[in-house]
């Protein structure tokens, strides 16, 4: 079997469905404030990337689709250190697509998405490159992401372990100059958030894989089983177990480190399934079976997630809610000759990227659905309604 034909198959399907998917989405206040907010080096290339392709969905997104291919090819380089089998490689390049949370880091633009490229990029080229070309690769994540300031605690207790003074001080300086950069984010009023945080991590890579994934590093750590990739993510895995105590954690910056734990994960399973006899294997198929049928049925109801309106009563109980209507309601508004409203802080940030600008001449006011009062813009998708507003003319006289 040529499994090089498998890989780039694997590849185009994903780059396809998830180049198809931008024009499903609109896009969210928190991607709205990202784009129109201070500046960061994501923002810089999103703005190329929309000067290149047009203010729209596609050119919104296409960094991050990029970047999810890029991670797609790391994973798979990265997967050859720990698994022989060429095959084993494609499964667990397959299981990285279908991954909840891969599959919304790829196409939500947030810091999710760089970070795993950039964790993929420095684990792999470690052990590619001298330390003198990674340690230049940390300086620069340093600079450009506030996600990466874990990377570097989780490199900090490495060298603790490994007794390297130099790369622990380094690691210290870099964690400090980010830090110093973007701030630090333990805050808040202390409240336990523990049991939210693993309902989001399971949420994130499927019960099963959440807790295998938690399983491998535990028994990896016992067995004295550990590498780099090792360190940085067991720490930053009981890093944001110990801050979800105290705090509600952004899942989005602690989850990339998890994640690329996953050929650490394959390397287990495959040696698991391979020390055991044929008649012993059956409970280890039906495991990672059950796992698959898991994730494709996630990954389905992502991609579909608009038919999961008609089963609820509450359109905003629906998880992308808030990726939804913003698109629809600009494309309403122009239809009957409005280019700009006042409505609400979030929604008007949205309609911003549509080209409807804020003014007061049109106030847009949202209506709960079963209002009796006119409306003249409905949002339906599988013909519900999901979204009811008035808008208003505004005679300054």
């Amino acid at each position: 079997m040529n499994y090089r034909y498998i890989f780039f198959l694997l590849i185009g399907l994903d780059a396809a469905i998830l180049f198809f998917e931008t024009s499903h989405i609109s896009i969210s206040y928190n991607e709205a404030k990202l784009l129109y907010g201070d500046f960061s080096i994501l923002q810089y290339i999103t703005h190329l990337s929309l000067k290149i392709f047009g203010n729209n969905d596609f050119g919104l997104r296409f960094i991050m689709v990029v970047l999810h291919l890029l991670s797609d090819v790391l994973i798979y380089l990265l997967s050859a250190y720990y698994v022989k089998s060429q095959r084993n490689r494609l499964w667990i390049l397959f299981i990285f697509i279908l991954l909840p949370g891969v599959v919304s880091s790829a196409l939500i633009v947030n810091h999710a998405g760089v970070v795993i490229f950039g964790l993929l990029l420095y684990v792999y080229l470690d052990k590619k490159l001298s330390i003198n070309y990674t340690n230049i690769l940390l300086l620069i994540f340093a600079l450009i992401d506030p996600g990466f300031a874990y990377l570097f605690l989780g490199l900090v207790v490495y060298s603790l372990f490994e007794k390297n003074k130099i790369f622990f001080v380094y690691n210290t300086l870099l964690y400090a100059l980010n830090i110093y950069i973007y701030g630090f984010h333990i805050q808040g009023v202390p409240s336990g958030h523990f049991l939210d945080t693993m309902g989001v991590y399971s949420a994130i890579f499927t019960p099963i894989i959440f807790i295998y994934l938690v399983y491998v590093l535990y028994r990896k750590f016992l067995s004295d089983e550990i590498d780099k990739l090792w360190y940085i993510s067991s720490t930053v895995l009981f890093i944001s177990m110990m801050l979800s105590f105290r705090q509600r954690i952004e899942i989005e910056v602690f989850a990339p480190y998890l994640i690329i734990a996953l050929p650490l994960a394959g390397e287990t399973f495959a040696s698991s399934y391979r020390v055991r006899l044929k008649e012993h294997r059956k409970k280890y198929r039906l495991i990672f079976i059950i796992s698959v049928l898991f994730l494709l049925l996630n990954t389905l109801i992502v991609f579909f997630n608009k038919e999961l309106y008609i089963f609820l009563e509450n359109p905003k109980k629906h998880f992308a809610y808030n990726m939804h209507v913003a698109k629809e309601l600009a494309k309403e508004l122009k239809s009957q000759n409005i280019d700009c409203v006042s409505t609400n802080k979030k929604m008007q940030l949205r309609l911003k990227f549509y080209n409807i600008e804020k003014c007061e001449q049109f106030k847009l006011k949202e209506l709960p659905l079963r209002s009796k009062q006119t409306t003249n813009v409905t949002i339906r998708y599988s013909n519900k309604i999901i979204y009811k507003a008035h808008v208003t003319k505004i005679n300054n006289i």
